[in-house]
């Protein structure tokens, strides 16, 4: 039988926050595909320990953001860090953009945790080789390590007795769940979340949600990119707006969600207030 995530152990990342500086930072990032700009000119800081939720019609930019902060995208303007390391591109002593060697952008890369709204898990891999495959193939971990991180996490998640199962014997609310373990066992410095329920039945919701919380409660750093209104007022420490490949604005959640500033924002949350009652 499952583990529910009632019973699973508090999950333990190992993470001292330090709010006094930026984990993430964004400096007038923009990104064209063929003449549609799709980022234009977005700054954004989140903290060590902090969870961004970005929430915005589609088509608006959320996830062209999440793709250039670990370079999936790359973009022609700006500049991207992490934990005080750049993302791509440094800046020159004349402030010119300088694009990192592969290998420097590859480590930037092992700080960053992504889980996308398909799961991508292997196939042909069972559940704890999903997990381990990258840390001991990127990061040289011994196998009996990695496996033993793997176990921990799986057990934190309360999916312990799925260690043996390939994909096509999980729930896509268990896959989601695994995707989020192979995301953590490379012990990211942040995690970036795009959707990541979209893609299930609403009944498959709650378990993914659930296991996002118990993360961000352990303090790891998140941006999250949904369309759940009442998991991002429950999760954030800040929600952000994005219409248009811009800003639009940004704040604690009973302020943006309940007494936002803008027109533009009122009238997106009108019919989530009206629907879910947030």
């Amino acid at each position: 039988m499952e583990n529910t995530l009632s019973d699973a152990p508090s999950l333990a990342i190992d993470i001292v926050p330090v709010l006094a500086r930026p984990m993430l930072n964004m400096s007038g990032v923009s990104k064209r595909f063929g003449t549609l700009e799709v980022l234009r000119d977005v700054s954004l800081s989140v903290q060590a320990g902090e969870v961004v939720v970005v929430i915005g019609p589609s088509g608006s930019g959320k996830t062209t953001l999440l793709r250039c902060i670990n370079l999936l995208e790359d973009y022609e303007r700006g500049i991207v860090t992490v934990d005080g390391e750049p993302v791509g591109y440094r800046l020159d002593a004349v402030n010119q953009r300088v694009r990192l060697p592969e290998r420097e952008i590859a480590a930037a890369r092992e700080k960053i945790g992504i889980v996308f709204q398909s799961f991508n898990l292997f196939p042909h891999m069972n559940v704890l080789q999903n997990i381990t495959a990258a840390p001991v193939r990127v990061k040289g971990i011994p196998r009996a390590q990695a496996e033993a991180r793997a176990r921990e996490l799986l057990a934190m998640v309360g999916l312990s007795d799925k260690v043996a199962e390939h994909p096509v014997r999980l729930s896509g609310g268990q896959q989601q769940r695994v995707a989020i373990v192979r995301a953590l066992a490379m012990d990211p410095k942040i995690m970036l979340f795009d959707e990541v329920t979209s893609a299930l039945d609403p009944e498959l919701v709650g378990e993914v949600l659930a296991a996002m919380q118990q993360l961000a409660r352990a303090g790891m750093t998140m941006v999250v990119v949904t369309h759940e209104m009442s998991f991002a007022r429950d999760i954030a420490d800040r929600i952000v707006f994005m219409d248009d490949g811009v800003i639009v604005e940004q704040g604690k959640p009973e302020q943006l969600l309940f007494s936002p500033t803008t027109d533009r924002v009122r009238a997106f949350l009108k019919r989530y207030n009206d629907r879910y009652r947030i």
